[in-house]
């Protein structure tokens, strides 16, 4: 009589603690990430959708960033007698990263036998050019240098070459694998993390690119 009466306040007790942490629980974790369909079953789906509102909310996902250096030379000239140039050389940090605004649950795809969630992701995109002119080498020759306006219309002008010779640089296939890479091994564990916490360590993450 005991035993039984002992039994039957332990499956009481257990009873009343799964119900305090339903209240006590954040109601957003409970109703949009881990859904109870049974004691040990969750809705998969709920776990896939957040985690793509999450990634939606950041917008331009940050995935790898390039130090280079651009050496550049710009030059004028007055009746080809009198003439002026300016070489510069200044590094800069080129950012790449995806625009995950438009990304939706369509983008992801559960394979449940497999145990394998699959993420389409968009193209890797440059970002800013953050130069460092602190850091910057500028060589000035000629007679049109002598003038602090020429000298700052050459200026400007090796900035915008400056530019076009990262932005090149950026573009190697070296450095977009290796952004790429970078891309999918952040969104894998974007996603990773919360199946886990929703009790799957088995499902996989694959990020692809088209």
């Amino acid at each position: 009589m005991i035993e039984r009466r002992t039994i039957g306040l332990l499956a009481a007790t257990h009873v009343v603690a799964f119900g305090v942490g339903y209240v006590a629980a954040p109601k957003a974790l409970l109703d949009r990430e881990v859904k109870h369909t049974g004691f040990f079953t969750v809705d998969t789906t709920k776990v896939l959708a957040t985690t793509v509102e999450s990634l939606r909310e950041e917008n331009k996902l940050l995935v790898y960033s390039y130090k280079g250096t651009a050496t550049v030379q710009a030059g004028r000239t007055v009746l080809w007698l009198f003439g002026g140039e300016q070489e510069l050389i200044v590094p800069a940090v080129v950012t790449y990263y995806l625009d995950l605004s438009n990304l939706s649950l369509a983008d992801v795809r559960y394979d449940e036998r497999a145990k394998l969630v699959t993420v389409k992701l968009p193209k890797v995109t440059l970002g800013d050019i953050a130069f460092q002119p602190e850091n910057a080498t500028t060589i000035n020759g000629g007679i049109y240098t002598f003038s602090d306006e020429q000298v700052e219309a050459l200026r400007k002008a090796n900035y915008k070459n400056a530019r076009r010779a990262l932005i090149a640089q950026a573009q190697q296939p070296g450095l977009l694998n290796a952004a790429k890479r970078q891309a999918r091994t952040n969104v894998e564990n974007y996603f990773t993390i919360p199946l886990r916490i929703a009790g799957m360590p088995d499902v996989k993450v694959a990020a692809t690119f088209d």
